[in-house]
């Protein structure tokens, strides 16, 4: 078995590889096994030479390929190999091995911890027990707010205090609140913006927002008797909004001033505002 961190360019496939492929095992029946973990980082020539060794020593020796990117792996050794794709796991799936190890290892974990767990992993069990222990190492306990805390990802209620001084606030009064939140919890504008994104795009997140004073027939604002469960925008503005978003992301992307971008961001809303508000 050799992985990432070992040495598997084309020296080691015609050495090592090729001597322990080309030898039967006397006594023993069946195949010896070979598996190459991150396939994906060999070069060129390692993966040429490794296709031959593949062929040619197929009666006793079977090999592995793990990879994270199929793209790499050149054709003439996928038409060699069966493929097998193994997708994100699923909550059902996650939460039971979650429980067995918290069960085991004594963690406190509340029921929203739990969901912020499975939610912040996205399929990834290794992702989610990393998480689950560096949260209670950090703080005893692993509750929704830790859990967000220790990855450095913003809250829910962050998002949607950021969201309500976007849209009810004006411009300076929403960025000087935001770069203070920013600053104050260490928040990346590409994380803030990812879940914004989620916000407008699919909805689902439950906000306060305020009556604004000078508006007081304003669509978007509720009295504090209320929440709202999506940010109901008509679909022509929720194109050019997500459009905006798109162009922000690309830009982040590119490694400009999130300065510059969280001006850009704040105005985007600010004048979907005013066209809800126009159309309305």
């Amino acid at each position: 078995q050799l992985n990432a961190s070992d040495d598997r360019g084309i020296d080691i496939v015609r050495g090592p590889i090729l001597s322990f492929a080309s030898t039967r095992t006397i006594f023993k029946k069946g195949f010896k096994l070979v598996i190459l973990d991150e396939a994906d980082a060999m070069t060129q020539d390692a993966q040429n030479a490794l296709r031959r060794v593949i062929e040619k020593f197929t009666e006793n020796t079977r090999f592995c390929l793990i990879c994270n990117y199929l793209s790499k792996i050149i054709p003439a050794l996928q038409s060699r190999c069966t493929r097998f794709r193994f997708g994100p796991l699923t909550p059902e799936l996650m939460v039971p091995r979650l429980q067995h190890v918290i069960q085991e290892e004594g963690v406190d974990v509340t029921e929203d911890g739990m969901k912020a767990l499975v939610t912040l992993s996205s399929g990834d069990m290794r992702r989610a027990l990393n998480i689950l222990q560096s949260t209670s190492m950090a703080f005893g306990k692993v509750t929704e707010e830790n859990v967000y805390t220790c990855t450095g990802h913003p809250l829910k209620s962050d998002i949607a205090n950021i969201l309500d001084w976007m849209l009810n606030q004006d411009f300076s009064t929403a960025y000087r609140k935001i770069m203070e939140l920013k600053t104050l919890k260490g928040l990346a504008l590409q994380d803030i913006l990812t879940e914004i994104h989620l916000f407008v795009h699919r909805g689902g997140r439950r906000v306060w927002l305020q009556v604004i004073p000078e508006r007081p027939n304003f669509p978007l604002a509720l009295t504090e008797c209320f929440l709202l469960s999506t940010v109901d925008f008509p679909p022509s503005i929720r194109i050019q909004l997500l459009i905006k978003l798109a162009d922000i992301e690309y830009r982040l992307a590119a490694g400009t001033s999130e300065k510059i971008q969280l001006s850009s961001l704040i105005a985007a809303f600010q004048v979907t505002r005013d066209l809800v508000v126009a159309e309305a």
